[in-house]
């Protein structure tokens, strides 16, 4: 069974519909690159929105627009994870919500340390062409042993996480997690495995279009494909604020 450490491309959730009749179309890969340019779209459109109210309006203007891009984002998601043919409406409807939170978060660490997030963007983006040549030219293999280290790195960074989270409303915050040199190797390592969760998306989406999955499946498989992007680019906003925070200290 093929598999993927983003939640969002559980192997259950896409071989589940290979080699079953009654779909008159089966998904492309050219269709999930389609729609997952045109989500991308949708999310960049949503960012800018929100990144000019900041700039135009100031901080309490956005703040209700990142809460309901985070709460209606988690909704939008499970609903799409657990429902995948229902990903036609709801994937575009995830970028929309995310990209409220890009724009209101970008826009947050531009306000204090001006051209971060261009610099965030340009290297989400070259890692994604990066690592797609890497895949495409068999430089990265997403091997079984490969896919295992993956998935087993990113429940470790769940766990980290969520541990920070649930201590976090007992108002106890674990410090070297997001600051100083330890949260700089941290954060290098987390924006590593987000990086290399992109080539289990593009093993999973190439192996699920030449099985024939679907149509609606370009949809999801987009949607996964937006989830780890935003999870990338929101690491490496952190890891450039941790590296000029120390550069200021």
């Amino acid at each position: 069974m093929m598999r993927t450490s983003n939640p969002a491309l559980r192997g259950h959730s896409i071989t589940r519909y290979t080699g079953i009749s009654g779909y008159s179309e089966a998904m492309t890969i050219q269709g999930a690159v389609n729609k997952s340019l045109f989500l991308i779209l949708i999310l960049t459109a949503a960012a800018v929105w929100t990144w000019n109210r900041f700039f135009t309006e100031g901080p309490q203007a956005i703040v209700p627009l990142v809460t309901l891009g985070v709460i209606g984002g988690l909704i939008t998601a499970v609903i799409t994870i657990f429902k995948n043919n229902f990903a036609t409406v709801t994937a575009p409807i995830y970028a929309l919500f995310e990209g409220l939170v890009i724009g209101g978060l970008s826009s947050l660490a531009e306000a204090a340390y001006p051209g971060i997030a261009f610099q965030a963007v340009v290297l989400t983006i070259g890692t994604l062409v990066a690592l797609l040549f890497a895949y495409k030219t068999g430089l990265v293999r997403a091997t079984q042993k490969f896919k295992s280290g993956v998935i087993a790195a990113t429940g470790g960074v769940f766990l980290i996480y969520m541990a920070s989270m649930i201590l976090g409303l007992f108002h106890i915050r674990i410090p070297f997690l997001f600051s100083g040199v330890i949260g700089l190797g941290v954060s290098l390592v987390v924006t590593a495995i987000a990086a290399l969760n992109l080539v289990l998306d593009f093993d999973l989406i190439e192996q699920s279009a030449a099985a024939r999955a679907p149509k609606f499946m370009e949809w999801y498989g987009a949607f996964a494909l937006l989830v780890t992007l935003v999870w990338l680019y929101l690491e490496i906003l952190r890891l450039l604020l941790i590296l000029r925070e120390m550069n200021n200290d």
